[in-house]
């Protein structure tokens, strides 16, 4: 979806007092890299059950193995990739959205209008990859931690751009509202 384009590359504001729709803006989850291990340990239990199974160590049964490599496979694979899997954020233009949790759905919200503060912090590796770990605070609420998110440096720049544009927006739409006419014909 495209939207008209004001002078500097920046989409036309909306008349004052007038609802805008909520867009996405960007919609992603953390960065897959933690999910290495994940993979050489299923990789590793797939060559292990293929090279034991019909010729199993002294006093194991063939049922063992594909057995412990299942359980160990449903723990060190299966559990972190859901995990990761069920963690989302949602940028939108009017808020941030986290949702995680497997069995029980937990959303936490920041709206771009009351403005917060963005910390960045990125460890050696996540510089590597580009990602990095986001923390929105407010002062009122709990910090929002954006964990492991990648092309932190442009996420961090959405956030920034959101903010300002509904803090301009809020600040316009206050200053347009009418003045109340009291009974004796003040300003109230």
């Amino acid at each position: 979806m495209t939207q008209p384009i004001a002078y500097g590359g920046r989409p036309i504001a909306p008349a004052a007092g007038a609802p805008t729709p909520e867009l996405r803006v960007a919609r992603f989850r953390g960065h897959a890299r933690g999910l290495f291990w994940s993979a050489l340990v299923l990789m590793a239990a797939a060559g292990a059950v293929g090279y034991f199974f019909g010729n199993p160590p002294a006093g194991l049964e063939n049922w063992v193995l594909p057995a412990a490599a299942g359980a160990i496979v449903l723990v060190a694979v299966v559990w972190p990739f859901v995990s990761w899997w069920t963690r989302t954020y949602l940028i939108t233009t009017r808020r941030v959205i986290v949702r995680s949790g497997m069995f029980g759905q937990r959303r936490r919200e920041y709206e771009h209008v009351r403005g917060y503060s963005i910390g960045l912090r990125r460890s050696i590796l996540q510089r590597m990859w580009g990602a990095g770990t986001l923390t929105l605070a407010n002062g009122v609420d709990e910090p929002l931690q954006l964990v492991n998110v990648p092309s932190a440096m442009l996420v961090h720049e959405a956030l920034v751009d959101q903010v300002e544009v509904n803090q301009i927006l809020a600040h316009r739409d206050a200053q347009s509202l009418p003045l109340v006419q009291d009974a004796e014909g003040g300003a109230g």
